[in-house]
């Protein structure tokens, strides 16, 4: 029998060397890998499986609605508004799509932006991880992002949670912040009633630490997290700010969202600063009438705003005036503002931010005409009865790796623990905390996460994907954009959605391309019955007694999903 063994080695590792190939003792597993859109998202949504979803619906014999709502499902485990996110994301995710280095990156965020509007549309409702309801109730202070994705996940748990909102509606700056051309309000209250349906009760015009204390919550409830976000604007800190004809954005888009919209029709503003609610203040003021000028200390490249909402302010004619700031505000002798002292600036060393530090120019003053200046430089929580939380040097919550603050069973995240982040950053920390929460009652050690290494674009095969350009997103005109709030960007349709999901290389799992059963030369690649195939996982099986090492399969994976080892 040895001798037959032997002999069939042989004639194996022969016919290997006939056919180019290379014996070794390696043996081929297939191992799935973290794709580096979901390693850039930090809601940690399942990206390459909703895309997947939807691109291989004719592979498993779905209907496009049933792969619509499976993309849906995935999506919703790790995050409850796909519809919101689909409209105010940043999108890290598209930034590091391996797709990127072969022609262009997915267009995700659309893809996104679909699932929740078809989620809305056929009233999907999440489903819990659990029948159990649990005895131990959670309070959520705000309902900000952060506030609803910890209720949303701590109820999938089976925990009645209460969240306390301050603000007569939910959202936070979802909805105080973000104009309706960017996040219509009937989006975000229809995922936040899908929320609320979980059994997530929300008390309204409740401000904790003045309409009922921290100390009364805790005698209550099992743990308690803090979302309540960042909602106090900075002043500018220079002379003649203070009176009529100055309001931080922070207060001026709060203002536009409840219906005291200030009057700036016919006048020309002066906004502040390069982030997002920069932006946000310019476009509103221009749609509401206003000559507007954006002025920013720094260039372009330092602009933390989004480089798409950066993009359609310059398209709706709104001027951005780089390397200036602010040194006064000028009136007349009836108190109107009537323009802004500014100094040009340039460049020197990167700050703590990374980001190149603006310096003076002398000698380089100048005057800016303006009736209304809109400051938009940074926001700061309002810790008006959680004074105890607040760390003195920082001036945020400071928690630990586990998001618990210095008091005992007391959690919090978001803007009020990082500072200024994105909503979806706010997501993340939210479920993060849920997760934490969780472990806490239990009196369990908090589960600790390794993802699989991260797919990199030179380990695949990537002559297998054929080049295809991008679906790019669709937006109105800028004249049907003037005097009103309508939505500018459009939700992609069902065949746009489709072909581009289809654009998706799914690094680091399989799609059933047959490379590796096609290529391999002795038989060792089995395809696996397709009642036994799962939609993400395994569709083929290897039979190592009949495989030599060649490397082959794994050589010719374009997803980088087979390991020799």
């Amino acid at each position: 029998m040895a001798v037959v063994l032997k002999t069939r080695k042989r004639a194996i590792g022969a016919a290997s060397y006939a056919r180019g190939g290379e014996e070794s003792h390696l043996r081929p597993r297939y191992s799935e890998k973290t794709p580096p859109c979901r390693n850039a998202c930090p809601s940690n949504n399942d990206i390459r499986g909703f895309l997947t979803a939807i691109a291989q619906s004719e592979d498993f014999g779905r209907s496009n609605d049933e792969s619509f709502e499976m993309a849906w499902r995935l999506y919703t485990e790790t995050n409850p508004m796909p519809a919101v996110l689909g409209r105010v994301c940043p999108h890290f995710c598209e930034s590091d799509c391996n797709r990127a280095q072969k022609d262009e990156a997915l267009s995700i965020n659309q893809v996104e932006r679909f699932i929740g509007n078809y989620g809305i549309e056929k009233g999907l409702k999440h489903e819990k991880l659990t029948d159990e309801t649990k005895s131990d109730k959670v309070a959520v202070i705000g309902s900000g992002p952060a506030g609803l994705s910890c209720a949303f996940q701590l109820a999938r748990r089976g925990y009645p949670v209460t969240v306390f909102e301050a603000a007569p509606k939910s959202g936070g700056m979802l909805r105080y912040g973000i104009p309706s051309y960017r996040l219509p309000e009937d989006i975000l209250d229809a995922e936040v009633a899908a929320i609320e349906d979980l059994g997530v009760e929300i008390k309204y015009d409740t401000k904790v630490g003045k309409d009922v204390s921290l100390d009364d919550l805790k005698s209550e409830y099992a743990a308690i997290y803090i979302g309540i976000g960042a909602q106090e604007g900075w002043t500018l800190g220079i002379p003649g700010e203070e009176g009529e004809g100055v309001m931080n954005a922070v207060e001026y888009l709060n203002k536009f969202h409840t219906g005291e919209a200030v009057d700036v029709s016919g006048k020309k503003v002066l906004v502040i600063g390069g982030g997002n609610s920069a932006i946000d203040a310019s476009r509103v003021s221009w749609r509401n009438g206003a000559d507007v000028k954006i002025l920013y200390r720094r260039t372009r490249d330092e602009m933390p705003a989004e480089y798409e909402e950066i993009e359609d302010t310059l398209e709706e004619g709104i001027e951005i005036e780089y390397l200036v700031a602010p040194v006064a505000v000028e009136r007349d002798g009836d108190g109107k503002v009537t323009g802004l002292k500014c100094q040009k600036m340039e460049l020197g060393e990167p700050d703590e931010s990374g980001r190149r530090r603006p310096v003076p120019i002398e000698g380089s003053e100048f005057v800016v005409e303006a009736d209304m200046i809109i400051p938009a430089i940074g926001q700061q929580p309002d810790y008006e009865g959680l004074e105890q939380l607040k760390d003195p040097e920082s001036g945020w919550i400071a928690v630990d790796e586990n998001s618990m603050t210095t008091i005992e069973g007391t959690f919090a995240g978001g803007d009020v623990t990082a500072g200024l982040g994105t909503v979806t950053e706010a997501i993340g920390l939210g479920r993060k905390a849920a997760i934490a929460i969780d472990a806490h009652i239990k009196g369990e050690e908090v589960p600790k996460e390794y993802p699989p290494p991260i797919v990199k674009y030179e380990n695949m095969a990537s002559g297998h994907y054929k080049p295809a350009a991008r679906v790019e997103k669709q937006v109105i005109s800028v004249d049907e954009r003037r005097g009103n709030f309508n939505e500018v960007v459009q939700t992609l349709f069902e065949d746009a959605v489709i072909e581009e999901s289809k654009r998706c290389m799914s690094c680091g799992m399989c799609f059933g391309c047959d490379n590796c059963y096609m290529f391999c030369s002795y038989s060792a690649v089995k395809k696996k019955p397709k009642d036994e195939i799962k939609p993400t996982g395994d569709r083929y099986e290897f039979r190592l007694e009949a495989c030599v090492g060649c490397k082959k399969c794994a050589e010719e994976c374009p997803c980088n999903y087979i390991d020799m080892v």
